[in-house]
């Protein structure tokens, strides 16, 4: 296997779904820690889209600057369903962007909260309101980490082709 990388075409076809729908975005990242947010910024005219982000590594802080309940996170922890689903609203909501996308998992050596190696909930909330994939990711740190923004990237960008009748990878055929 090759090394993974981030998925960089895909963040381009992202932004410019998002500045054709004149939309923006903001993320709220544990596992990723920023790498999603960061593949964005890396496309040129990503400023015009990306309103932030924020890396609520630990899990107080996801919480205090992503908005999270206490209670869920007590109650389902931090990796979770209902915790993606919360990171996704809250970095809509805290950074004022169209669309949140959140991002809580397993990258590694060891489980957490019995949750195996590779777990990933990756949380989206805009439009039509929040959904949240669930997904059982294989490889080490690095590829769990490229594989969970592979997803949130391409999950937004399937979000915005369905919700804006253009189907999915749609982006402008006149571009």
């Amino acid at each position: 296997m090759g090394p993974v990388t981030v998925p960089d075409e895909e963040a381009a076809e992202l932004v410019a779904q998002l500045t054709l729908a004149g939309q923006t975005m903001a993320t709220a990242e544990s596992l990723t820690a920023g790498l999603c947010a960061a593949t964005v910024a890396g496309v040129p005219g990503a400023s015009v889209v990306l309103r932030g982000g924020v890396i609520v590594y630990a899990t107080d802080l996801k919480a205090s600057l992503a908005g999270v309940d206490e209670s869920v996170l007590a109650s389902d922890g931090p990796v979770s369903r209902s915790t993606a689903a919360a990171l996704s609203e809250g970095a809509r909501r805290r950074c004022g962007a169209d669309w949140g996308v959140g991002l809580t998992g397993v990258a590694g050596p060891d489980e957490q909260d019995g949750h195996p190696v590779g777990t990933v909930f990756v949380g989206i909330s805009g439009g039509s309101g929040t959904e949240v994939r669930e997904l059982a990711l294989v490889g080490d740190r690095w590829a769990i980490r490229c594989a969970a923004v592979a997803a949130a990237v391409s999950g937004l960008r399937d979000r915005l082709a369905r919700e804006s009748g253009a189907g999915p990878g749609v982006v402008d055929p006149t571009r």
